[in-house]
């Protein structure tokens, strides 16, 4: 996991995520859970459609040779299956290894409801639903689909609605886009911690650090 981890964040973007969350809760009473996967899902559908389509085009070449010319007299069966064949397994191999391509072949309504499922199981895995007076609220990153989540447990959703955190996501979004989902995910926090103290989640005298303040990194 180590390895993973060093692969999106440098030591440095860690314990500034940290810094920024114990920051965060400064504020508030809220306990704030960055998470980050890679992708939420391997979308084997994606990889299907895409074996599917590359492998429709040599098929959509010879009909058209048919039609026009007299070249696909020279072609038999087994070139075709073999045309069909191996441009199948180039689709499936693009769509698998090219994140735009498999983003395309797998649309965005497949993306957002794997990424909402991952996280909800993201939620429950990190037991941010047992803060004391269910403050706990999850940041979610997944970072194929260009894809956030914020999830608040009932204590925050009493206080703050669902949409207010577009801000959040935006800035986070923004960020993977440019290369920057540390820098990003930093901004995103501090503007969750000034979010939750505008809205009225006060911290109180009693209050103690409940969840860590690391960054949660999976492979997905």
């Amino acid at each position: 996991m180590k390895n993973l981890t060093s692969k999106y964040f440098t030591d440095a973007d860690l314990k500034r995520i940290s810094a920024a969350v114990r920051e965060a809760e400064k504020k508030t009473s809220g306990e704030v859970v960055p998470f980050f996967v890679p992708q939420s899902d391997e979308y084997e559908e994606a990889v299907w459609r895409g074996a599917f389509t590359f492998g429709a085009l040599p098929l959509v070449v010879l009909g058209f040779l048919r039609l026009f010319s007299d070249y696909w007299l020279f072609i038999g069966i087994l070139e075709i299956a073999l045309s069909f064949l191996s441009a199948s397994i180039l689709g499936a191999l693009v769509v698998h290894f090219v994140p735009p391509v498999k983003r395309f072949f797998a649309g965005s309504d497949l993306l957002q409801h794997r990424v909402a499922q991952r996280a909800d199981q993201a939620f429950l895995s990190e037991e941010i639903f047992k803060t004391r007076d269910r403050t706990g609220i999850l940041i979610f990153l997944s970072f194929l689909e260009r894809r956030v989540v914020v999830l608040g447990d009932s204590g925050i959703n009493a206080k703050v609605r669902q949409d207010e955190w577009d801000g959040v996501v935006h800035t986070i979004v923004a960020g993977m886009k440019n290369g920057r989902h540390a820098e990003g995910l930093v901004q995103a926090i501090q503007v969750c911690g000034e979010l939750l103290r505008r809205r009225g989640v006060k911290r109180k005298a009693a209050d103690t650090n409940e969840l860590a303040n690391r960054l949660r990194v999976k492979k997905k």
